[in-house]
């Protein structure tokens, strides 16, 4: 695992869904971004996450990393953690 520097946040996605709440099964091409994921590492500028928060983020600002379940975001890309459910 790569430790994350500065603002950054590393976050593992949550698998894609397969099929709808409803049960209706969704085709392999209809693939809809992941934005919501558990926070892997944050960098030391980070203070609004812990790891192992799990967090919703903005889609567009995710840079890849070399795992391809883990994104990189900066930190005021998070738009919010979820609360104990």
């Amino acid at each position: 695992m790569v430790k994350a520097i500065m603002d950054r946040v590393f976050i593992r996605l949550e698998p894609n869904t397969t099929a709808t709440v409803g049960g209706i099964f969704l085709p392999e091409t209809q693939e809809n971004p992941r934005t919501i994921g558990i926070v892997e590492s944050i960098g030391p500028d980070v203070h609004c996450v812990k790891v192992g928060d799990k967090v919703l983020f903005h889609v567009f600002d995710e840079l890849p990393s070399p795992d391809k379940d883990i994104v990189v975001v900066r930190q005021n890309s998070l738009l919010g953690v979820f609360e104990d459910e």
